[in-house]
């Protein structure tokens, strides 16, 4: 799939990526990357890239990662917990968030995510769990 439908595809499936401006650099069960570009509109004080916005990305990457790894008779997945750790802060730059699978299971889903600046610098890791959701019976 390419950037562009992979982008379009990320905005259908999670309308806050495009309101936040999230692009699809990569978008395959093995690895997700989504990135997005510094705005004064996501800034908290001082120009930084607002925490929860870096949050937000890293969990759009792990959503999505576990969207694509979903077992056949699952009807989606949810985020069940997150753990952040920020390294550093991204000022006026872009940033990307990569995401793989650590665990495959029938109830749930373990996702690993770096958030990295334009120089490459680690700014975030984040390991969240995913739900994987059924149909009601």
């Amino acid at each position: 799939m390419g950037e562009q439908n992979a982008t379009d595809a990320l905005r259908a499936l999670m309308p806050l990526a495009a309101t936040l401006g999230m692009r699809a650099e990569a978008f395959t069960a093995d690895q997700v990357v989504l990135a997005l570009d510094w705005s004064p509109s996501l800034c908290t004080s001082g120009g930084a890239l607002h925490g929860g916005v870096i949050m937000a990305l890293a969990d759009s990457a792990g959503g999505a990662c576990a969207m694509l790894n979903l077992p056949a008779e699952a009807t989606g997945t949810t985020t069940i917990e997150s753990k952040t750790n920020f390294m550093g802060a991204v000022r006026g730059e872009s940033v990307s968030a990569t995401s793989s699978l650590l665990h495959r299971g029938g109830t749930t889903m373990v996702v690993e995510t770096t958030v990295r600046d334009e120089a490459g610098k680690l700014i975030a890791k984040v390991t969240q769990t995913q739900l994987v959701l059924r149909a009601q019976t």
